[in-house]
């Protein structure tokens, strides 16, 4: 029963990483790399500072803690960087707060509520980690099988004699 329940929490896992990655990595590839000028300049329309940097790092926060969220490589640490970009774009894109209009308003309260959920998915892999059908928990396994391996016998070599 314990295999069993270990087995649907991977695949569980796993597909929770699947589908908090595909957001980061689509927006990434489908759109800030083939539009960087564009997005350059519709993040400095709305105050971004540095927005050609600002893009760059954007670009590898989304693609280093995506591929890693999904792969569940030191998932921690990519959930961290999708979390910092989801911060910072949360901030700077649903600011719902500045909105006068109430249809502009609600739209991007509903956007920040989304990032909220997102952001919430992603606090949860930092504090648990990838699940065990990822390359963490694949890790984790080894290092628990060597360190409940039997101690191996220390060599004994025999003395010359003197004499």
């Amino acid at each position: 029963m314990e295999q069993f329940a270990t087995a649907v929490q991977g695949f569980v896992s796993l597909l929770a990483r699947l589908f908090l990655a595909a957001i980061f990595l689509t927006s990434a590839v489908g759109n800030k790399i083939p539009h960087f000028k564009q997005t350059v300049e519709y993040m400095a329309a709305e105050g971004v500072p540095n927005a050609t940097f600002a893009l760059f790092g954007a670009i590898g926060l989304l693609l280093l803690g995506g591929l890693s969220v999904i792969l569940g490589a030191w998932t921690r640490f990519g959930a961290i960087f999708l979390f910092v970009f989801l911060a910072a774009a949360t901030w700077y894109f649903h600011d719902f707060w500045r909105f006068a209009d109430p249809v502009q308003r609600q739209l991007q309260t509903v956007q920040f509520m989304k990032n909220l959920a997102i952001g919430g998915g992603l606090l949860s892999l930092i504090a648990f980690g990838g699940g065990p059908w990822s390359v963490d928990g694949w890790i984790g396994l080894k290092q628990e099988e060597a360190e409940s391996a039997p101690a191996a016998k220390p060599r004994v070599t025999a003395k010359p004699q003197q004499g």
